[in-house]
């Protein structure tokens, strides 16, 4: 295997964290275990990453009841066709999918809408799934316009997806700063969880809300209308930061080609 698994163990429910390597900006699929199922929170980007989430769930010996898809950006959906179990979404968010189309991974290979497209609405709210409640909350702003959060508060385990990235560079190219920095501050109030599960890096702790809302204060504070400033600026506060393309990528969304 490629990449890593981190398992978050609450007795009879595991999380199984899948991070792939740093040449795909360690993005993560989290498998949660129940007594006698599996669902997947996101899928992927690279098909060979995918094939190893697959490959951890059929290890566990359990079916998958479904797979979440929490957002409309391609590393987090581009490898659902691997899975073989329904695609669930935001509807919004399956819009969003929908109107992308076919999308290409990092290797160029096209990845076709038809094999990707969640074909299941998911309404936020509280779904109880093999006896475990799940909770699904809806979140505009941010990472990416819409995202979904799931939370499992008898386990005290929140999946938050990228509203979070662990020691990793923010992708800033939806240019919704303030918007990120509420989102982070309504998690932030949230006392019942203790493990948080970030969209790109490991597991880890309430304290990263901290760290990602200095981040975003820091970028808001040095981001003007150069790229290439703006890079050698954030890369300067946090040099021990990964993902530095990340901003290569979002400066092309927030200057243009030439960046």
């Amino acid at each position: 295997m490629i990449g890593t698994v981190h398992v978050t163990d609450r007795g009879a429910v595991r999380v199984h964290t899948y991070v792939a390597p740093d040449a795909s900006v360690n993005v993560t699929s989290h498998v949660v275990e129940t007594p006698h199922s599996l669902v997947v929170v996101d899928a992927q980007f690279l098909g060979r990453f995918a094939d190893e989430v697959v490959e951890l769930t059929r290890d566990l010996g359990k079916p998958v009841d479904r797979v979440v898809i929490t957002h409309a950006h391609p590393d987090h959906y581009a490898g659902a066709g691997h899975f073989d179990a329904p695609k669930h979404a935001l509807p919004v968010v399956i819009d969003q999918i929908r109107a992308r189309g076919d999308v290409q991974d990092p290797t160029g290979t096209t990845v076709a809408l038809r094999d990707v497209l969640p074909t299941q609405a998911l309404e936020p709210g509280t779904t109880v799934i093999d006896g475990v409640p799940f909770v699904f909350e809806a979140v505009s702003g941010g990472e990416a316009p819409d995202q979904l959060v799931v939370k499992l508060p008898e386990q005290r385990v929140a999946i938050v997806q990228d509203l979070v990235y662990n020691h990793i560079h923010l992708f800033l190219g939806d240019d919704d700063i303030p918007g990120w920095r509420r989102a982070v501050a309504v998690l932030a109030a949230d006392p019942g969880y203790d493990v948080v599960l970030p969209g790109h890096g490991q597991p880890t702790t309430p304290a990263v809300y901290a760290e990602v809302e200095r981040y975003l204060a820091t970028a808001a504070e040095v981001l003007g209308d150069d790229g290439d400033a703006y890079e050698a600026a954030i890369t300067e506060r946090y040099p021990d930061y990964d993902g530095t393309f990340v901003i290569d990528i979002a400066n092309r969304y927030l200057f243009g080609a030439g960046h």
